[in-house]
């Protein structure tokens, strides 16, 4: 019901600004998100090579910081070549289709308090909805359409398998991450991305919703197509994946989009459980932090510092198998979302009727560890006992095969030559390994 009341909430601050300040607010979120794509592949680069005792781009501009510009530039005028059996219109929208989405997501994150801005007072928001998070969340949907066109426009069959895995992969995943969300508009009893980042104005998302916290963490990944969930994009089986046939500009598209999909999640991370652009605990005890143009330095610091979880896992986890992969999203990240909600709904439910708050949180979650924990750990190791049952009879099954090929034994000793024999039979005593007598080589 309180859900239902704040999608009907006016949202004070926006819709009666001038027109050329919603114009300055664009330019500066389109600003914004090519900056930190640009800052997101040279700070990639240069940590992964760190972790692998490697230097990374250290020639164009000083330290290298210029890399991903001068890459951008080579791609932009490098020759496009269009292979015989595309569908052309489908071809030249599916980049479009990957990038447009991935910029308008990031129109109802918050930036930051209200400032004054040229002698008018304005949000650093260029908007906001009742259901903000949700065009977010439509918004990041929509990129699997570029995937999956880009695969079949192709004309081929590696960017075909790549847009079918990453069609499977990215809709399996939005469902976890969706639903890792309900537990935030509970809590917050709102969908606004203002009126979530206000309600945590004491306490942060992410201590007391840390399971819808983990779980939107690992769907981001397999959202983004990221390691060690890059199945979409595996190089060595599928020779890039949905883009193998992409060059040029076009190419330049879908790595833009994949950088600023990285960006937009971590910003509703940080919107959504780490207090949006509100100072972290030692810098919020000065009472100028979360005034002014200062928000927006500790909301790109958050944004940053997810950015690097990214980079870790890339360069620190191998891939995932697919059916791995799919398993964890379905049969595990799902199943604990949606025990975690009713644990989460009965949490408030009892503190609207004014339970103590220890009462209305120890009970909902002691009933799901005794209902669905301990159980589920009791299935778990029985599945591994059945699994590790498996593997010794599979053993004992072949042990027990006739041998169809010769093995040689396992206490070989190989003879010695009949070279070796013959020089050991017929050499005197006193000769060396020609046969000849030490007395003749010494006369």
């Amino acid at each position: 019901m309180s859900v239902v009341l704040a999608a009907s909430q006016n949202l004070p601050g926006f819709g009666n600004q001038p027109f050329w300040i919603s114009l300055i607010k664009v330019l500066g979120v389109f600003v914004f998100l090519v900056v930190m794509t640009l800052f997101s592949i040279v700070f990639e680069r240069k940590v992964v090579g760190r972790m692998q005792n490697r230097i990374g781009p250290n020639r164009t501009g000083p330290w290298g910081v210029l890399q991903s510009l001068a890459d951008g530039v080579k791609l932009a005028f490098k020759e496009e070549i269009i292979p015989v059996l595309a569908d052309k219109p489908v071809y030249f929208l599916a980049p479009i289709l990957s990038a447009v989405p991935a910029f308008l997501a990031f129109s109802v994150i918050p930036f930051g308090p209200s400032v004054s801005l040229f002698g008018h007072h304005t949000p650093l928001q260029l908007t906001d909805l009742p259901v903000g998070v949700l065009v977010v969340f439509a918004c990041s949907s929509l990129g699997v359409y570029g995937v999956v066109l880009s695969g079949w426009a192709s004309g081929s069959t590696y960017p075909l398998l790549g847009g079918l895995r990453s069609a499977a992969q990215m809709i399996s995943y939005e469902v976890a991450m969706g639903l890792s969300m309900v537990a935030v508009f509970l809590f917050s009893d709102t969908m606004s991305t203002s009126g979530i980042v206000a309600s945590q104005r004491h306490l942060w998302h992410v201590i007391p919703l840390f399971v819808s916290f983990f779980i939107y963490a690992i769907s981001v990944v397999g959202e983004t197509n990221r390691a060690p969930f890059d199945l979409a994009e595996a190089e060595s089986e599928l020779v890039g994946g949905f883009h193998t046939e992409y060059s040029s500009f076009k190419f330049a598209m879908f790595f833009l989009a994949e950088y600023i999909n990285m960006v937009t999640v971590s910003a509703l991370a940080t919107t959504l459980f780490l207090g949006g652009w509100r100072a972290p605990v030692p810098i919020s005890l000065w009472h100028g932090a979360n005034h002014g143009w200062w928000p927006i330095l500790w909301f790109t610091a958050k944004i940053v510092a997810i950015i690097f979880v990214f980079v870790w896992l890339r360069g620190t986890l191998p891939r995932l198998r697919y059916d791995q992969f799919m398993q964890l999203g379905w049969k595990i990240l799902i199943p604990i979302n949606l025990v975690w909600i009713l644990a989460v709904t009965a949490i408030h439910v009892f503190r609207d009727r004014n339970w103590p708050a220890w009462e209305a949180t120890v009970l909902p979650l002691g009933v799901v560890l005794l209902l669905v924990v301990i159980p589920g750990v009791m299935i778990w190791e029985g599945a591994r006992a059945r699994r590790e049952a498996d593997r010794l009879d599979e053993e004992d099954d072949e042990a027990q095969l006739p041998q169809t090929f010769p093995t040689p034994p396992l206490n070989l000793v190989v003879p010695k030559s009949p070279r070796e024999l013959a020089n050991a039979n017929v050499r005197p005593a006193g000769s060396l390994a020609g046969g000849r007598p030490k007395e003749d080589i010494d006369d």
